[in-house]
């Protein structure tokens, strides 16, 4: 005798036919659903989603799904200079380049995603662990922090973005982003990107480190000063973003070079 309607089993492929219908989440509502329009968008505050007709320019790694038919290629530096560079200061962020066309979601340790469109008319330079993908009509190098000679040598350097494009950026927790006014300062671990025509410069708050002799160290041996008109974005974290070398592993990179450290390249 076959089974009454209310205790019938349901195939697989019935379950399958009903789709979302059946189901019943706030996981299908409008918030969590795709993206619409072409180009770099964000995907929540946490992701990005390219909707890609080409190429686009992105962290490695940092690729959590996609659609369609795209070409993953491991890229260096990104010229001659860059890997130089790279070679002398230890550090790099790996990049990768996406070809093809389809839907490229991307994050980083679930950190905060924002959008920047450059006009072409001011540079941003940038924390290179806090870059995640950029549009490949911008041009980047790496570039000494002004004014980093008086930390001894440390290795203050970041990547300079100019050109048109937009960029992809992240910060752990939501930043913010300071007029620059007046004179401005950030501690290292903090400072994510900022208008690459302002001054800077490395400013010691612990004299001759007798603080440190004396056990009684502020924990705010170094900040980085900014002068000028622009803006500077602070993320409220003050640990070291601690780059990829040589595209593996995640250790921590050590004083000010560190702090500052993730430039992209290899």
């Amino acid at each position: 005798m076959p089974y009454p309607r209310a205790c019938a089993r349901i195939s697989l492929t019935e379950l399958t036919s009903l789709g979302m219908s059946a189901m019943r989440s706030d996981l299908f509502a409008p918030a969590h659903t795709e993206a619409t329009g072409a180009g770099m968008q964000l995907q929540g505050s946490k992701m990005c989603k390219i909707a890609l007709s080409g190429e686009v320019m992105v962290r490695s790694g940092s690729m959590v799904a996609y659609q369609g038919d795209m070409k993953f290629e491991a890229l260096g530096a990104g010229g001659i200079g860059n890997v130089i560079k790279q070679k002398l200061t230890g550090e790099g962020v790996p990049l990768m380049k996406v070809s093809g066309n389809g839907d490229l979601f991307l994050a980083n340790a679930a950190a905060d995603v924002h959008l920047i469109d450059l006009d072409g008319n001011d540079g941003l330079t940038i924390n290179g662990a806090n870059v995640l993908a950029f549009e490949p009509s911008l041009q980047y190098k790496i570039q000494r922090v002004q004014g980093a000679a008086m930390a001894g040598g440390a290795g203050l350097f970041n990547c300079v973005f100019t050109g048109q494009g937009r960029i992809a950026i992240t910060t752990k927790g939501t930043p913010v982003v300071l007029n620059v006014d007046r004179p401005t300062y950030a501690d290292p671990q903090a400072a994510v990107a900022w208008s690459a025509g302002l001054q800077t410069g490395v400013q010691s708050n612990d004299q001759l480190n007798l603080g440190t002799l004396m056990g009684r160290s502020t924990g705010e041996r170094f900040t980085l000063s900014f002068s000028g008109q622009g803006f500077v974005v602070v993320q409220p974290s003050e640990e070291p973003p601690g780059g990829v070398i040589g595209g593996t592993g995640g250790g921590q990179q050590s004083g000010m070079g560190g702090a500052l450290g993730g430039l992209l390249g290899r």
